[in-house]
């Protein structure tokens, strides 16, 4: 393990200044970022492939698209499952034609929670499994065509109820079998749910694919409470070599925030 193990920061598109992937990228490099993460809105993120590989081409960096929708794989309707599974199915391809890593879901968003009325979950947690582990074996042959993988993301407990804790996302995965499907920290959620949150990181493993940066409030890391010390340091010690993305507020002039941002993490 080294010390200058490098860790590659990208922030979420909507957040940079800028008005083309390509002058996002210019202040990125500025800053010490590595790369952008790009939001994904179903189905229409196919439409922005032009674009995408015009930034590719000109050297854009973009290894990851977060999910935008309000259809999920763990959803209540098998129908509403199955244009969750086609969404993802199309942000998989459409990141693998870029050189991208990878496409980012949670279980659900917004659909239930545990920890606000009416409390009982009209699905089992067996059932909740089921249902994840038949999207996700789909999911993971897709990807595994694609040469990309899937990162599967637990929330709150307010955000969502089948999936809080990293350790759940490994168990599921390792049911699974697919090396394809891999844990995304978030560390806004991990804030909620973690006791220790780089105990957990290096819990997670093998199995860890991918961060998401947020500070205790959802703004920038630096701009709360959360020891980004603490977890870099763990990252460092796992050589973890996956990205490191800003799914976050930033407060201040962004540039500087940004460039005070990569100081945390190099």
């Amino acid at each position: 393990m080294s010390a200058q193990h490098e860790l590659k920061l990208l922030v979420q598109e909507y957040e940079i200044p800028g008005s083309s992937l390509e002058q996002k990228w210019e202040l990125l490099q500025q800053v010490g970022f590595h790369g952008i993460e790009l939001h994904g809105r179903d189905q229409a993120f196919a439409e922005r492939l032009p674009e995408l590989q015009k930034a590719a081409a000109a050297g854009v960096p973009m290894p990851s698209v977060c999910l935008i929708s309000e259809r999920f794989i763990g959803d209540w309707d098998a129908d509403v499952r199955r244009l969750a599974v086609a969404n993802m199915k199309t942000l998989l391809s459409t990141i693998s034609a870029i050189g991208g890593k990878g496409a980012i879901t949670p279980a659900a968003f917004g659909l239930f929670s545990k920890a606000l009325p009416p409390f009982k979950s009209p699905r089992t947690v067996e059932e909740d499994r089921s249902v994840l582990l038949e999207a996700l074996a789909e999911l993971a042959a897709h990807a595994d065509a694609e040469g990309v993988d899937i990162y599967l993301e637990p929330l709150n407990r307010y955000e969502d109820h089948m999936l809080n804790k990293l350790h759940q996302a490994v168990s599921l995965i390792e049911e699974l079998g697919s090396p394809r499907v891999k844990v995304l920290a978030d560390t806004f959620h991990m804030n909620i749910e973690e006791d220790d949150l780089p105990a957990a990181l290096k819990e997670t493993g093998r199995h860890l694919g991918h961060i998401h940066l947020a500070d205790s409030q959802r703004s920038h890391p630096g701009s709360g409470h959360t020891d980004f010390g603490a977890i870099a340091a763990a990252l460092r010690e796992l050589e973890f070599d996956g990205c490191l993305a800003m799914e976050c507020g930033i407060r201040g002039d962004k540039t500087e925030s940004l460039r005070q941002v990569a100081a945390l993490f190099n």
